[in-house]
């Protein structure tokens, strides 16, 4: 927690936790709807969750536009990140490469962040979506690459449509923004290339 005007630590050996979390990130997505742990522990300001927190230090820097609520951007977390990622905070969230959203509110919409272009679809917006868990709700059923046959999930208090939106981001493929959900320490991915079979 951060109190007052206080920013907290980063990383207390950047180069060894940012491996280790890279390595999570990078599983998390290539096996779509498998919650994977961070693996690293750091102070983080409010109203980011620790994979969160991790995760934007982790790939973010001084040349990578950051959406966050105007809450957050505003508040402890955006100073936090501005101070040890040096990113730039934008209000516009086509223009962000990384984007925190609640996802129990129901703005911005996943069509509001940069899809990518025919040129260039991997300059898309990765979304983290913060949960309140990443079970224990409604069951959607993923296939896709990375998944060997079919996976189901079950994330918790993510808003009216949600799924839906994510079938439309998955029908842009190979455009579309990836996906995170987030939540406490553990982080799940769903890559634009990750299609719902099924939702009960």
């Amino acid at each position: 927690m951060q109190d007052g005007n206080q920013i907290h630590a980063g990383f207390s050996d950047p180069v060894f936790q940012s491996q280790g979390a890279f390595r999570a990130l990078l599983a998390a997505l290539s096996e779509p709807g498998l919650a994977c742990d961070i693996g690293v522990s750091v102070e983080t300001p409010v109203g980011l969750e620790p994979a969160t927190a991790v995760t934007l230090l982790t790939l973010a820097d001084y040349e990578t536009p950051i959406w966050l609520p105007a809450a957050l951007r505003d508040g402890p977390a955006g100073a936090w990140l501005r101070f040890h990622c040096g990113a730039a905070l934008v209000e516009d969230p086509s223009r962000a490469a990384f984007a925190v959203i609640d996802g129990t509110v129901p703005e911005p919409k996943l069509s509001a962040f940069n899809a990518g272009d025919d040129q260039f679809p991997d300059r898309s917006t990765t979304v983290l979506v913060q949960c309140a868990g990443l079970a224990g709700g409604e069951a959607v059923v993923l296939e896709g690459p990375g998944i060997a046959g079919r996976r189901s999930i079950a994330p918790t208090d993510l808003r009216a449509g949600f799924w839906a939106e994510i079938e439309d981001n998955a029908a842009l493929y190979p455009l579309g923004v990836d996906l995170l959900l987030v939540h406490d320490s553990q982080v799940l991915g769903l890559p634009r290339s990750t299609q719902i079979v099924e939702t009960r």
